[in-house]
This record gives structure tokens, C-alpha cells and sequence, in this order.
């Protein structure tokens, strides 16, 4: 079993891309929209990015009332 020092050491790299990859999806989206004049008809893809959003509220959470991973799966299932 990893330690917190290990385990923060192990998977930083790995969560730290994850984040960039997320970071890169919401600012595509930005410019999308300010390409698009703000025209509406994308109600769907906001309803999907407050999605993201929230979830990465639950990610950011210190002490969760539950597990992070149930939590998201719990969120996405109702999508």
C-alpha cells in the first residue's frame, strides 16, 4: 500500500495533464462561443460544460461526503 507521499509523487504528472487536457476543453469551448457572437442554439453544450463544471467542484472538494469517483459516475449517470 502507497503512502500519501508516494501516491502524490506516483500520479501528480498524470492528474496534472488530466487538468490541462480539461483547462484546453473549457477554453476551445470559450473561443467557440466568441467566434460564434454568442448566438444562441447551444443550449445542449451548456448543459454539458455545467456538467464539467460541477464535477470539477466535486473533484476539488477536501473532505467529500463520499468517494470523488462515485460522486462523478452518480452525476454522469444522470446525463
Amino acid at each position: 500500500m502507497l503512502t500519501p507521499a508516494q501516491i502524490a509523487e506516483t500520479y501528480f504528472l498524470e492528474s496534472r495533464h488530466q487538468l490541462l487536457e480539461i483547462a484546453a476543453y473549457l477554453d476551445r469551448y470559450d473561443a467557440a462561443v466568441d467566434r460564434d457572437g454568442g448566438q444562441s442554439g447551444h443550449a445542449d453544450a451548456e448543459k454539458k460544460l455545467a456538467l464539467i463544471r460541477q464535477a470539477l467542484g466535486i473533484v476539488a472538494e477536501t473532505k467529500p461526503s463520499q468517494e470523488r469517483t462515485v460522486a462523478l459516475l452518480e452525476l454522469f449517470a444522470r446525463v
